[in-house]
């Protein structure tokens, strides 16, 4: 009977040592989430709200750097004019980097 005890009592002692060696390990994983990988989701969604409101008119910014106005709007592709020869370009809409337009924003 005695015997039974002690490995009992052993056996829950080795799952807290587990427990508590396996600690660190979560706590740092919670950290990358809350540090890293979450701002980074959150900046993902801006950047695609961003595109998926592109408007005709708007001066965007590529990721190639290239500047120019959006002339139209098609489902995955955008046609732009730039420079004062107005020369089109047809680009990827993935391919903008940023809105130099400001829009109102309608509260809700």
């Amino acid at each position: 009977m005695m015997n039974f005890l002690t490995t009992e009592a052993s056996s829950q002692n080795s799952i807290v040592v587990l427990l508590i060696q396996l600690l660190p390990i979560i706590l740092i994983m919670v950290v990358f989430y809350f540090l890293l990988i979450r701002p980074q989701k959150k900046r993902e969604k801006e950047v695609q709200q961003m595109r998926s409101n592109l408007e005709i008119g708007d001066e965007i910014v590529t990721s190639g750097g290239i500047i120019g106005r959006v002339v139209s709007l098609r489902e995955d592709n955008i046609v732009i004019e730039t420079g004062s020869d107005r020369s089109k370009l047809r680009i990827a809409r993935w391919a903008v980097a940023q809105n130099n337009t400001k829009h109102d924003e309608v509260a809700e």
